[in-house]
């Protein structure tokens, strides 16, 4: 979530000062997103964007869902401990920007109604959902259950893939050669857990109220954790061995290390590892580019850092990992252009220094992941006017045309949100607005999810907003007779830009 509003770029978009106080902190606020830290997803950011709009103040409900799936505040733990962290920011902030309490405190409301939890005081402890009450005491809570060993977790850990299993169980996976994550079998970008906190935290309360007697395991000693950040001098050094073995080693420790939290990065950049790693972007070693290009992107996460790696000289070394790296190392490459790209002087030097193109073909002809990554990182992009024409040249509409058609791929959305950019610029309209596209539109509004017609709605209205011909040629189509059932049923989005369709309609015939 965090990476989604970190540095968005308020301007361009027109966001009210009033709203962006309110993004600022939620940003500050939802930074324990358990997703894959790499990458923004584009729709997350799309849908909170729009409920931070809403006029009336009754969001719509499928965005909500959305939005708490994506964030996982749908479980009571989960909601239990972004109210924790809420009370403790709203008592940082000692009173300050009240209007900005006032919206994030109705928010997390939503998302209690949602998940079935009904309270008067949303930031006292969240209570059991109704539904719950009548649950016999010593019913166990399928969240407190290790998914490997079935047992009530002592000490749980979130893996890579973001599920918690206990150390014990997870590690013997890990030890016998697994590289995948047991529940949902994705590949796991990197071995390390993090200590699950607010779980278990959960599971004592839950013991101790049920008079439930277990050994709860003891976190990371804490010389453990000073033994890992005293090693980082010496693996920054590793960086410049004449030793291609530990120069391999020390750039995958620093790329995890570099995750995990802001205290590494830190020490990262004050002990000279960004210089290094900068310089190891162009090793032609494979593993070392995946290793540091993928170590640039986690420190890009913090803001500053995201203006040293581009002056620092690593957006150009990172764009030729782009065209030339491995798979992972072109997938990690576009999302650390897109993590780099929410500095707007970055998005300038990003299609300057020619990222447009690849990031084009990588949409093209890369795997899902990378269709996902290259896409988010175009969208952001494109929201400087010459990259439009940059992505224009480099072949974008017939790529997006073609995803438009793959209904498998599952990126209709993302496909659809980057069109409505370009048809929003009078400059690229033209190469956008044609007979068959509104075709395409149409087809889609007819028969695609309530979100794919939000978007083609959109899209639509832009194009026949500019161009009366293009309107009458989807009334001709068979646009109409769906416009007014989803100006009764689709969602409030969708709704408003339908009954807008309507009107235009209206004085095209």
């Amino acid at each position: 979530m965090n990476l989604a509003l970190d540095g968005m770029p308020y301007s361009e978009i027109g966001i009210s000062d009033e709203v962006k106080e309110q993004v600022e902190l939620i940003s500050a606020q939802l930074k324990r997103s358990k997703k894959r830290t790499d990458t923004q997803d584009m729709e997350l950011s799309m849908d909170f964007m729009m409920i931070l709009q809403n006029e009336d103040g009754n969001a719509d409900r499928a965005i909500l869902e959305r939005l708490a799936k994506k964030l996982e505040l749908q479980s009571l733990a989960d909601l239990r401990a972004e109210t924790m962290a809420i009370k403790k920011l709203i008592n940082e902030r000692n009173g300050q920007q009240p209007e900005s309490t006032k919206h994030i405190i109705e928010l997390l409301k939503k998302f209690k109604e949602i998940a079935g939890i009904d309270e008067k005081n949303i930031l006292g402890d969240v209570s059991i959902p109704k539904y719950l009450e009548k649950c016999p005491s010593l019913m166990i809570p399928n969240d407190f259950l290790c998914p490997i060993s079935l047992e009530i977790m002592t000490d749980p850990v979130i893996i890579a893939s973001g599920r918690t299993y206990e150390r014990r169980s997870i590690q013997k996976w890990l030890d016998a050669g697994q590289r995948t994550c047991p529940k949902t079998q994705q590949p796991l970008a990197h071995l390390s857990l993090a200590p699950n906190f607010a779980l278990k935290n959960l599971i004592l309360q839950w013991c101790e109220k049920n008079k439930v007697e277990i050994q709860m395991g003891e976190p990371e000693p804490a010389a453990e954790q000073e033994e890992r950040k005293e090693d980082i001098p010496s693996l920054v050094k590793d960086l410049s061995s004449v030793h291609l073995d530990v120069q391999r080693k020390a750039a995958k420790k620093i790329r995890i290390l570099s995750k995990e939290n802001p205290e590494n990065r830190a020490l990262i950049l004050e002990n000279g590892g960004l210089p290094a790693l900068i310089s190891l972007v162009s090793y032609p070693d494979k593993k070392i580019q995946e290793n540091t290009v993928t170590a640039l992107l986690n420190l890009s996460i913090d803001e500053t850092n995201k203006v040293l790696i581009a002056k620092g000289g690593a957006i150009p070394l990172i764009i030729e990992v782009l065209k030339n790296g491995s798979v992972e190392g072109q997938e990690n490459s576009a999302a650390a252009l897109f993590s780099l790209s929410m500095i707007d002087e970055n998005k300038a030097a990003i299609g300057i220094l020619g990222g447009i193109a690849p990031l084009v073909h990588l949409l093209r002809d890369g795997t899902i992941r990378g269709k996902k990554d290259a896409s988010t990182a175009i969208f952001n992009l494109i929201l400087n006017h010459p990259n439009k024409f940059r992505a224009i040249e480099a072949g974008i509409v017939t790529v997006l045309l073609k995803i438009l058609g793959d209904k498998k791929l599952g990126m209709i959305d993302e496909a659809l949100s980057i069109f409505l950019l370009l048809a929003s610029h009078p400059g690229c309209r033209s190469e956008v607005g044609s007979t068959s596209f509104v075709e395409i539109l149409v087809e889609i509004i007819k028969e695609g999810t309530p979100k794919n017609k939000e978007c083609a709605l959109s899209v639509l209205l832009e194009l026949g907003l500019n161009n009366n011909s293009l309107m009458v040629h989807a009334l001709g189509f068979g646009l109409d007779e769906h416009l007014s059932d989803i100006a009764k049923t689709g969602t409030s989005r969708a709704q408003r830009k339908a009954n807008s369709l309507i009107q235009l309609s209206r004085k095209c015939s």
